[in-house]
């Protein structure tokens, strides 16, 4: 059982060799622990190693008085007193790594199962027999018995129904055929939709930061995945030439800007209208006691008995002198407009997250295809030179 305590991050110097790292070990009545320092990456940092008992196996390891906090302590002033960095704010244990990845982990075999059921039970299938006759079409073989199992080339075992979890189960899905049931999908995250687009990697910063050979690798994956992406987006819309490109993300970005303009002065005129008819509302009422206070000879003892409306029809007066209004509108007319606007923002939002999706798809190719031709430039120069030679 070991865990890793507090990792203490220091960029090594980028021409020192590559070292072996380098361990040490203690016995104790309570356990044995292994300390282990790795100063072969970019970053050195220590791992704390705890076995579950003695060396004589004899007693099991406890965490007496919060030991190993004790031992991340220690670490951490063995690494500041080495001018190394520490983490302030460790993150708790007891999330797993997949939790940890969230949308990013890869999907298991269940979550794949139950999407491919969620997309069934979309098309609206006749009844249970239609239902496994299209999961076999998806590529799946069905195994009948106590219990119907999945199983699918891309599966190491077949996958049990009843293990799916609720509304998933076969009696579930034969009471939602049965009309007993409404069938709601339970995933968060749908394992068979297209993964989005994304900026390329700068694998050497990224090395310089700290990340190790294995990051290196995935990240060099990832380009590559991110590039075929990229070539296919460019040659579905027909934009293989830098030029078209280039001028069809400045379009997109002048529209999202355009109906983005739309949107905050709707908003703002809409802003406008509930405080002045909130003010209109307050005119009305409290212009009874102004004039009573204005025929009281602006008296002291009105004014504390009816301060508030008083304050209140100020306010109305004041908004109405800032606004050059000579003849108040009417609240039913404030309502119309107010409804109008609301009606052409909502129109014009569902434009705005069209254009704000192209323009973010168009500005992230745009910028890949740019990484590219910069990556390529060293090598392009060096080829010309190596011709004119």
């Amino acid at each position: 059982m070991s865990s890793p305590i507090k990792s203490a991050n220091r960029s090594s110097p980028a021409k020192s060799p590559p070292r072996k790292p380098t361990t040490s070990a203690t016995n104790s009545p309570s356990g044995f622990s292994k300390a282990s320092t790795h100063i072969n990456r970019h970053h050195i940092h220590n791992h704390i190693i705890w076995n579950s008992t003695t060396l004589d196996c004899r007693r099991k390891f406890r965490n007496f008085w919060h030991s190993t906090n004790a031992v991340r302590k220690l670490s951490d002033l063995i690494c500041t007193e080495h001018r190394l960095s520490v983490i302030d704010d460790p993150k708790p244990h007891g999330v797993t790594y997949d939790k940890w990845l969230g949308n990013n982990a890869k999907p298991s075999n269940r979550e794949i199962v139950r999407a491919a059921i969620d997309a069934i039970l979309a098309e609206k299938p006749k009844n249970f027999a239609a239902f496994i006759a299209k999961l076999e079409e998806a590529g799946y073989t069905i195994k009948h018995g106590k219990h119907i199992a999945l199983s699918h080339p891309d599966f190491k075992k077949a996958i049990r129904m009843d293990s799916l979890g609720e509304g998933y189960t076969e009696a579930d899905l034969y009471a939602v055929f049965a009309g007993e049931k409404v069938h709601t999908p339970k995933n968060r995250r749908d394992p068979l939709a297209p993964k989005k687009n994304t900026l390329l990697i700068d694998i050497e910063a990224k090395l310089f930061e700290g990340k190790g050979a294995g990051y290196e690798r995935w990240a060099k994956v990832h380009n590559l995945k991110q590039m075929a992406q990229t070539v296919n987006y460019l040659r579905e819309h027909g934009l293989l030439d830098y030029a078209e490109l280039e001028k069809k993300a400045t379009d997109a970005t002048a529209r999202f800007n355009e109906l983005s303009e739309k949107i905050k002065s709707a908003e703002k005129r809409m802003a406008e209208i509930a405080a002045l008819k909130t003010h209109i509302i307050n005119y009305f009422k409290t212009r009874e006691i102004f004039a009573a206070y204005h025929k009281a000879g602006y008296s002291k003892k009105f004014l504390a008995k009816h301060e508030s409306e008083i304050l209140l029809h100020k306010a109305a007066k004041k908004a109405f002198d800032e606004l050059n209004l000579t003849k108040l509108p009417t609240v039913k007319s404030l309502q119309m407009e107010f409804a109008e606007l609301l009606t052409q923002k909502k129109a014009v939002y569902a434009q705005y997250r069209t254009a704000r999706d192209e323009m973010r798809e168009l500005l992230i190719h745009k910028a890949n295809v740019e990484r590219i031709l910069r990556e390529d430039a060293p090598t392009t120069e060096k080829q010309a030179a190596h011709e004119r030679k």
